[in-house]
């Protein structure tokens, strides 16, 4: 891991590039790196198989290997982490030396009580898996994340459910694209967010992080004072996850506010 005593890391969330990871692998980690990233976090693994985008995983870690990236978290889909498909993801998530295993979406699950807290329990479970591991699962936020259930959102029913090393990934462009405050939900559970989405809302097709309504300064002096964050990840790419001129202008921008 990154030396965190000096200032969080930064990742790209491999999907913003998802048509470059899908058309070689290697050549948009090394360019990843190139651009100055020193993290990539995989998305779209089902637990399945021993295998992301067609590749085994001890030859994906060395693809990060050789371009001195980190895996700085991974999302999954609810069901790798449930039956036999944990153990490939602890297995597969081992091998890359990656401890965050975060639930990218579960929409079916967060559009009633009873399933909310269905989530909350296997997360949870997986929790108390993991933990001897050194490891940690999560949730990461979507718009829809955001429905009121009375005076509640569905996000804030979840995160009072889950046991406190449940990483609360909160995104902050998809968190006020559906209508939550990003910053209250960061000040409500503080300690939660190990791993934060970077994502500007409100700007046009191509703006950057910086660009946009989110009030970054007043986010970055929550994280720092309430959270102790590993990781800030910034999702953000071009037009169906192809080049990396998106990706490149965030990564600047962030570095200019100082990150």
């Amino acid at each position: 891991m990154p030396d965190t005593t000096k200032a969080v890391p930064v990742g790209l969330q491999l999907f913003s590039v998802r048509g470059e990871v899908q058309k070689d692998l290697p050549a948009t980690l090394k360019a990843v790196a190139d651009i100055g990233y020193q993290g990539a976090e995989p998305w779209g693994y089902g637990g399945d198989q021993l295998a992301w985008m067609g590749w085994k995983p001890d030859e994906i870690r060395q693809m990060y290997d050789d371009n001195g990236l980190f895996c700085c978290g991974i999302h999954l889909s609810t069901d790798a982490l449930l039956g036999d498909n944990l153990q490939r993801t602890i297995e597969l998530n081992q091998i890359l030396g990656n401890n965050f295993l975060i639930i990218a979406a579960d929409k079916a699950r967060m559009s009633a009580l009873d399933t909310i807290m269905e989530l909350a329990d296997i997360l949870n479970s997986t929790a108390e898996t993991l933990r001897p591991l050194g490891m940690a699962t999560g949730y990461h936020a979507h718009p829809f994340d955001f429905v009121r259930f009375g005076g509640e959102t569905a996000w804030e029913i979840l995160f009072s459910n889950t046991s406190e090393d449940v990483i609360m990934q909160m995104d902050i462009g998809n968190c006020a694209n559906g209508d939550g405050d990003p910053i209250a939900m960061l000040r409500k559970f503080p300690g939660r967010a190990r791993s934060l989405h970077l994502k500007d809302y409100g700007g046009g097709p191509d703006a950057v992080i910086g660009e946009g309504k989110a009030d970054w300064e007043t986010v970055f002096q929550v994280v720092e004072k309430l959270h102790s964050p590993e990781w800030y990840v910034i999702e953000e790419g071009g037009q169906d996850g192809f080049g990396f001129e998106v990706s490149k202008r965030s990564l600047e921008a962030l570095r200019a506010m100082g990150k």
